[in-house]
């Protein structure tokens, strides 16, 4: 089916507010899943927002939860989501985060007690429009085996990183520590198809291709020990410094009635202050790396796909508006 952006919106927010959520998470949800969709992110869009309608309705997001903010430093905030969404507080504290770290230098929000975050480079991409570099980091249940183990200790415990540049869209590094996300091996497992050697281990711990069978083991980090130091690096960045629940004692995201409690922290820094030229040198050096070195610079295509949806729309499988309309309609009622 084809949507234009205004009816995804508006599909999504009337969805959300019929699982439960209140219009303040609504808005903060939705705009976080448009935003993906349209950039061609599918698999943590549309098709991921029902993970989100089924959560609302079951408990483990509340919904109508206050995010406590707290201010323990000048330059950094600290939220408590109280089992609610994680963008409700990012977005409660955006204004104030890009104003301290303007005037420091730097500046730290740090969350715990939230349902997973979707996509990363979300957080970070607003960021970098608004001239700033910034890092974020969160975790999530346990699905990634650690360096030595062939048990899942670690969620895919992704990374984002985004930088501003001069006359064009922002860099923005969107990747997990695993060797793929998690919602990839899910839609191979629900599209019948195998997956690439490297990716996972079943449940007794040996290699697999069956995406089936890597659901009820573990995956696979990127670069072996080097990537399952990364995804331990962002559990202590994500989980340990704000208080959050370590992956392995996450409630599952899709199933019971308890929140994953999960943690996020984003680093945020006024690159203007150490060169006031910064953004144009910038320019420069991605222009230089993909014209003359044919580098794919990350964030380039998800801004022309933007693009072209704010022109032609999206279009989505006629199940995931089905399903998403389910919920609507509880709201219209």
């Amino acid at each position: 089916m084809q949507l234009t952006l205004d009816q995804a919106t508006g599909l999504c927010r009337m969805a959300a507010l019929g699982a439960g959520a209140n219009d303040e998470a609504a808005r903060s949800l939705t705009a976080s899943i448009i935003a993906a969709e349209a950039e061609g992110l599918s698999t943590v869009g549309l098709s991921h927002f029902i993970d989100y309608l089924e959560a609302l309705e079951a408990g483990r997001i509340d919904g109508n939860a206050d995010p406590v903010i707290t201010r323990p430093a000048l330059a950094v905030y600290l939220s408590d989501a109280r089992g609610g969404l994680a963008h409700t507080g990012f977005d409660r504290t955006i204004d104030d985060l890009v104003k301290a770290a303007k005037l420091f230098g730097v500046a730290i929000f740090s969350q715990k007690n939230a349902y997973t975050c979707g996509a990363l480079g979300y957080f970070t991409g607003r960021l970098a429009e608004r001239g700033l570099v910034s890092f974020a980091a969160t975790n999530g249940p346990a699905v990634l085996a650690g360096s030595g183990s062939v048990k899942p200790v670690y969620c895919t415990n992704p990374m984002s990183f985004a930088s501003p540049a001069a006359d064009g869209p922002p860099l923005v590094i969107d990747q997990s520590s695993s060797a793929t996300a998690f919602v990839n091996i899910r839609k191979a497992a629900e599209d019948g198809k195998k997956i690439p050697e490297g990716w996972a281990l079943d449940a007794s711990g040996n290699p697999t291709t069956d995406p089936a069978a890597a659901m009820k083991g573990a995956m696979l980090a990127f670069g072996g020990q080097r990537g399952a130091n990364i995804a331990l690096m962002v559990e202590v960045l994500a989980a340990g410094i704000s208080g959050a629940n370590w992956s392995l004692d996450a409630p599952w995201f899709t199933g019971g009635e308890d929140s994953p409690g999960t943690g996020l922290f984003v680093l945020a820094i006024e690159p203007k202050l150490l060169d006031p030229e910064f953004e144009q040198r910038m320019k420069g050096q991605l222009d230089r790396l993909r014209r003359r070195y044919g580098v794919h610079i990350p964030g380039r295509s998800r801004a022309e796909a933007t693009e072209k949806a704010k022109a032609r729309g999206i279009t989505v499988s006629k199940a995931v508006v089905q399903r998403i309309s389910e919920f609507a309609e509880r709201y219209s009622a």
